[in-house]
């Protein structure tokens, strides 16, 4: 089969062997992947990952039980071991012994095929079409901010970055109520919010510091910490989305002096991305800006790391 993969930061397309599922895998022919920040990362050397890349995807179950086979899937990427104590104490995607689908000890979905615990798939329903399922995993990822922090109408919220994940991550805060606004450098990303009603702000017009009761930094660059870092008031709260390479110090002080929180969060409820796409409370469908095939390899990656691009498709099974 056909595989976009990463191999000492090389990137190519290449003849693999189809996966073998194991006893409790589901083998999943891929039918369309989507690019995001991460992938590009990897490709810049983030997680020294060599393998197939990609973790945003929708696709057919074709082996395994009953109850997924020839079912449309979206999946969880954390793979874990069920034994750990993080697993047994509720905490399994920080399983001690997981591999990571794209990134980390497991190869990903810009391919043909791939294989998943069965326990990672979420059967996609009729009302999302496939365009719509790729968003699901990045969509829980921008969910788990909720989860982690309690927005409220009262608050000034800041969203650092309109990129792909910073514009989910302010569609879902927009729905708090709270004051937002979504800060950029990017006229094309900070359009599509403009339409939405979302309040938008160049970063060089941002005159408020130490201002915002929480800062979420979506930007993907070693920059963003230290801009989140002026805009949170003392004793607010920085939420960071960002993983990058990155080979910056950054200067601590303002942490300690105004006793910021800061917080790590990474994968979200899948369950729900699904419900809220079922009910089209999000916009993914105008975020999608190219749609290009597997076999046009390093060029995926050289397209969805355009500034005109917001989210690249790649276009796998029939």
């Amino acid at each position: 089969m056909k595989a976009l993969q990463i191999h000492d930061l090389k990137i190519h397309v290449g003849e693999i062997p189809i996966p073998e599922p194991g006893e409790n895998d589901v083998l999943i022919r891929v039918r369309l992947a989507g690019v995001c920040a991460t992938d590009l990362e990897i490709g810049r050397g983030y997680a020294g990952f060599n393998g197939t890349l990609g973790h945003e995807f929708v696709g057919i179950v074709e082996r395994g039980p009953a109850a997924l086979k020839d079912k449309r899937v979206v999946g969880e990427i954390n793979c874990v071991c069920g034994k750990c104590d993080m697993c047994t104490s509720g905490l399994a995607n920080h399983c001690r012994r997981r591999s990571v689908v794209g990134i980390v000890n497991r190869d990903g979905a810009f391919a043909e095929y791939l294989t998943l615990p069965a326990r990672n798939c979420h059967i996609v329903p009729d009302a999302i079409s496939d365009e719509q399922a790729v968003f699901v995993e990045p969509l829980a990822a921008a969910l788990q901010v909720m989860q982690q922090v309690k927005i409220e109408p009262r608050m000034q919220v800041a969203v650092l970055g309109t990129g792909r994940l910073g514009l989910l991550v302010s569609q879902v805060l927009a729905k708090r109520k709270c004051s937002l606004t979504a800060i950029g450098r990017n006229p094309n990303t900070m359009r599509f919010l403009d339409r939405k009603g979302i309040r938008t702000s160049l970063l060089d017009d941002v005159k408020s510091r130490e201002a915002f009761d929480v800062v979420v930094d979506c930007t993907g660059s070693p920059e963003g910490l230290p801009i989140a870092l002026q805009l949170v008031r003392p004793r607010g709260t920085i939420v960071m989305k960002t993983t990058c390479k990155s080979d910056h110090s950054v200067d601590l002080t303002a942490l300690v002096v105004n006793e910021v929180m800061l917080l790590g969060s990474r994968c979200g409820p899948f369950g729900e991305a699904l419900s809220w796409l079922a009910r089209k409370d999000v916009d993914v469908s105008e975020m999608v800006t190219s749609r290009m095939k597997l076999s046009d390899g390093v060029e995926i990656m050289r397209k969805a790391a355009q500034t005109d691009q917001i989210k690249v498709l790649v276009q796998i099974g029939d």
